[in-house]
């Protein structure tokens, strides 16, 4: 099954798992054996893959997507891309696309397994439906010491109730906002939108056509959630 042609750093091309030939896993093998041959190619392609895949998520400091990644290191093609020999490429069918991105996660559990076994302080982890390095928890105080954190640098009470309500009820209008918590919000609602913690995210299908707010990415990622369905639900927030 053809990919996007890919290339390592001594020439030879990188495949997916999915490009191996059944000649190359035997003639008549039974099904265990394909499976173990298939995730086998897919532990050595992520092994050449896992440095690169670590300088490219040590450039940045957001969270990239796998899909994104997979773009990146040259497993999937963009659209149209033009492949070495200048012939454009066929659009990659759904298997070999899945192939891929499990690929990136293989390589990046290789990472995570290197930083484990050598006692780094980092981890890639999962956050704000992408892959990003972040430190660990343990030494969240050390760098918060560093980084001259104090406690007037925290939100304020009010400030984290509304935040709660824009979390779990969004896409929310300010109106229905202020109705829940009885107050006004305007002040509270622009430092929010200033930490970039809460943006607008269109208009209400309503008379006036107020404006509607939500989380953002960034608060995803400041909460250590991959997405608003990793919120704790209300009964777990409830005193016991």
């Amino acid at each position: 099954m053809a990919t996007a042609s890919k290339r390592s750093a001594g020439g030879g091309r990188v495949r997916s798992a999915v490009e191996v030939a059944p000649t190359e896993l035997g003639v008549g093998v039974d099904l265990a054996g394909a499976r173990e041959a298939l995730a086998a190619a897919r532990e050595g392609a992520a092994k050449e893959l896992a440095p690169k895949i670590e300088a490219l998520l040590m450039s940045v400091d957001r969270a990239i997507p796998t899909d994104r990644i997979a773009v990146a290191v040259g497993l999937v093609p963009e659209d149209a891309q033009v492949a070495d020999d200048d012939v454009l490429r066929p659009p990659m069918d759904a298997r070999a696309r899945e192939e891929a991105l499990a690929t990136v996660d293989e390589a990046i559990s290789q990472l995570n397994a290197a930083y484990e076994q050598t006692g780094r302080s980092f981890r890639v982890a999962r956050l704000a439906g992408g892959h990003r390095v972040t430190t660990l928890a343990a030494f969240a105080s050390v760098i918060a010491n560093f980084h001259r954190q104090r406690l007037s640098s925290k939100l304020s009470r009010p400030a984290v109730e509304t935040l709660a309500i824009i979390a779990y009820r969004q896409p929310i209008t300010r109106a229905e906002l202020e109705s829940i918590r009885g107050v006004a919000c305007g002040e509270v609602l622009k430092s929010l939108i200033d930490r970039r913690l809460v943006t607008i995210k269109g208009r209400a299908e309503e008379l006036g056509r107020p404006l509607l707010y939500g989380t953002t990415k960034q608060f995803l990622d400041q909460f250590g959630l991959a997405s608003i369905k990793d919120l704790p639900a209300p009964t777990e927030l409830r005193p016991a």
